[in-house]
C-alpha cells in the first residue's frame, strides 16, 4: 500500500497539484487526496503547504521527492527488463533537447526501429535539459556541448558551423564568405549569454582580436531571426538551425573554425537501460549513416 501513496504523492508534487496529478495517474482526485492524506498521518508528517488549490512541498516534502525521483526510476528500470525480456515493445521514453534540429532525426529513426515506444519530447536550454537528466525526469538529451559533469554519460553524434546571417539590404548579404575580421564594429543581434553558439562565435572573436557592437541580445532563436529580418543587425546561427528565407542570407566565415556540436546524454547510471540504450543504438546507427552521406 504504501507505494502506491508514494506514487500518488510523487505524482502530485512533480505536476504541482492533485488535479494535474489524477489526470497523469488516471485516478480521482479524491483518491489521491485520501492517499496522500493516509502517507502524512501513518508517519506523522506535513508534505505539503495547502493554501487554497495551490499547494507548495514542505522541507519533509522536499527530501522524499528526492527519494520518490529514484523510487520512480527504478520502477522504469523494472520495466525496462521485463521489456526487454518480453520483446520491447511498449513504455514511454522522456527526450530533453536545446532544439528540434539537431533531436529530429534520431527521434524519426527511433520511431522507426520501435514504433510502440512513445516519445515524449522536451525543449529548452542546456540547464533545464541537464536538470531534467538529474531529477529522473529526462531518460536522454540532446545537448550542444559537452557537460562537464562526471555523473553524466555523453555521445559525439554531429558537428556543424556557425555562419553569419543577415537582411538582404545589408551589404554583407552580396558576399558567399567573408572574413571574420569584417565583423569588427557589426552591429550583431546575439542570443542569451550562456547560448553555445554565442560561446563559440565570442571564442572565436577574443582568439582574432575582433569587438563587434553587440545592439541586442534575445534569449530566443526565432526572435533573433525576426530582429535580424527588420534589419536590426546580423546574427549567427548554427549552419543546421538556418531555416532559408527570402530576406534572409547566409554568410561564411572562411578564416574561423567557428562550430557547435550535437551530444546525446543520460545520467551514467542509466547508461544500460534497455530503452535508453536503445536510443544510444539507434543514434549511433544514425551518426554512421549521416557521415556516408555525400556532402
Amino acid at each position: 500500500m504504501i507505494f502506491t501513496q508514494l506514487r500518488s504523492f510523487h505524482a502530485v508534487a512533480t505536476e504541482n497539484g492533485f488535479t494535474a496529478a489524477s489526470k497523469v495517474l488516471h485516478v480521482g482526485q479524491p483518491t489521491l487526496t485520501s492517499q496522500v492524506r493516509a502517507l502524512e498521518d501513518m508517519f506523522k508528517v506535513e508534505l505539503f503547504h495547502r493554501r487554497g488549490r495551490e499547494i507548495e512541498l514542505t522541507e519533509a516534502g522536499e527530501a522524499l521527492l528526492a527519494v520518490t525521483r529514484r523510487i520512480m526510476d527504478l520502477e522504469g528500470q523494472a520495466q525496462d527488463l521485463l521489456n526487454a525480456f518480453g520483446g520491447f515493445h511498449t513504455g514511454t521514453l522522456h527526450v530533453g533537447a536545446v532544439g528540434p534540429y539537431h533531436a529530429t532525426e534520431m527521434l524519426s529513426a527511433f520511431n522507426e526501429a520501435y514504433p510502440g515506444i512513445r516519445l515524449a519530447v522536451t525543449v529548452g536550454n542546456s540547464s533545464e535539459m541537464v536538470g531534467r537528466l538529474l531529477d529522473y525526469s529526462a531518460d536522454v538529451a540532446v545537448l550542444a556541448h559537452v557537460e562537464d559533469d562526471p555523473r553524466i554519460f555523453a555521445m559525439p553524434y554531429s558537428r556543424h558551423d556557425v555562419v553569419v546571417f543577415a537582411h538582404k539590404s545589408h551589404p554583407l548579404a552580396k558576399r558567399k564568405s567573408i572574413r571574420i575580421e569584417e565583423l569588427d564594429g557589426e552591429r550583431m543581434v546575439l542570443r542569451e549569454s550562456g547560448s553555445t553558439t554565442r560561446r563559440a562565435l565570442e571564442a572565436a572573436l577574443d582568439k582574432h582580436g575582433v569587438t563587434v557592437d553587440p545592439v541586442m541580445e534575445i534569449g530566443s532563436r526565432e526572435a533573433v531571426w525576426l530582429a535580424v529580418a527588420r534589419g536590426i543587425g546580423v546574427g549567427v546561427v548554427s549552419d543546421i538551425e538556418f531555416i532559408p528565407r527570402p530576406d534572409l542570407r547566409t554568410i561564411a566565415i572562411e578564416n574561423a573554425d567557428i562550430h557547435t556540436t550535437a551530444h546525446v546524454n543520460c545520467l551514467m547510471e542509466r547508461r544500460e537501460s534497455r530503452m535508453i540504450s536503445a536510443f544510444f543504438e539507434v543514434a549511433a546507427e544514425t551518426r554512421k549513416l549521416r557521415q556516408t552521406e555525400p556532402a
